[in-house]
């Protein structure tokens, strides 16, 4: 009897390392500290404070859209359309801003705007049953259509009356020297795990993608879930596109062009199959950090 007892706590003390080794971003993690170690003594230039702070506020801009999409991929689903949604955010603030408007009421705006994408998406999908592959490849030539409609195809740089609050939320650093983008990506990925971790919705959500037709059997609701999915994965690309357009000075009809592949990309190399949700959001920056 002793013999049989030893075997499951030996199994028990070692259970930590095991489940680390599996998880596919803890080893994306460690290649990427060993290519950060090797450029810091490969080259000058990589560890200097302005670099860094280039590079962390670079990829930024994707890792906010990759945990909207985190969320998306969990429930076993796609977004294709949301380098779009980030141009069309981003040019609805630029317009109504360029308009005359404060900060508040453009920022408004482009979250009304990306809610409004997302809502479209997710009632297509979960009740009329279209596949999210065609919904969101539709979407994305819509979006970047209709940014093309709202500035009539010119390039907005000029933001009026806020145009420096605006270049500073996405483009200066409030605290310690970190830029403000990389500040609002972890305030996000924390608010990401809490809801996928501690949530009834972030079980919801797990629960959709392992096993959709269990989880209708079970109670969940389905429909009314994937319906805010998809709208957290447009809210993330209009966060993200606002904080970009701070950054940026300027917004073009081509800004976000091609980002959903790089999305994706971060979301599946960072691991959007994590059984907790902190794991998956950790996932999605490190996915996104490559």
């Amino acid at each position: 009897m002793a013999i049989e007892l030893d075997v499951p706590i030996q199994q028990q003390e070692h259970t930590w390392i095991s489940w680390l080794a599996s998880r596919q971003a803890f080893w994306v993690f460690v290649a990427l500290i060993a290519a950060c170690i090797f450029l810091t003594f490969a080259t000058n230039s990589f560890a200097t404070p302005n670099n860094l702070f280039n590079i962390t506020r670079n990829f930024t801009f994707v890792a906010v859209i990759a945990l909207g999409m985190t969320i998306v991929i969990i429930t076993g689903g796609i977004d294709l359309s949301v380098g779009s949604v980030l141009c069309l955010c981003s040019m609805i603030l630029a317009v109504v801003m360029h308009a005359g408007y404060n900060i508040e009421i453009g920022i408004a705006a482009a979250i009304g705007t990306a809610l409004i994408i997302g809502a479209v998406n997710g009632v297509l999908i979960a009740y009329v049953g279209i596949p999210p592959f065609v919904v969101t490849l539709a979407m994305l030539s819509i979006a970047r259509s209709l940014a093309m409609v709202a500035s009539n195809n010119t390039v907005v740089f000029q933001f009026g009356p806020d145009h420096s609050k605006l270049l500073f939320l996405g483009g200066g650093a409030f605290l310690f020297g970190i830029s403000n983008p990389v500040i609002y990506m972890i305030v996000l990925a924390l608010l990401t795990g809490f809801v996928l971790r501690w949530t009834r919705f972030g079980r919801y959500v797990f629960a959709i993608g392992g096993n959709e037709k269990a989880a209708i059997l079970t109670g969940v609701p389905v429909r009314r879930v994937k319906l805010a999915v998809y709208m957290i994965s447009s809210l993330s690309a209009g966060i993200a596109g606002i904080i970009e357009t701070g950054w940026l000075g300027a917004v073009t009809t081509n800004l976000g062009a091609g980002m959903e592949l790089q999305v994706i990309a971060a979301t599946v190399i960072g691991g959007a199959n994590l059984a907790g949700g902190v794991g998956t959001a950790f996932g999605a920056l490190v996915g996104s950090a490559l």
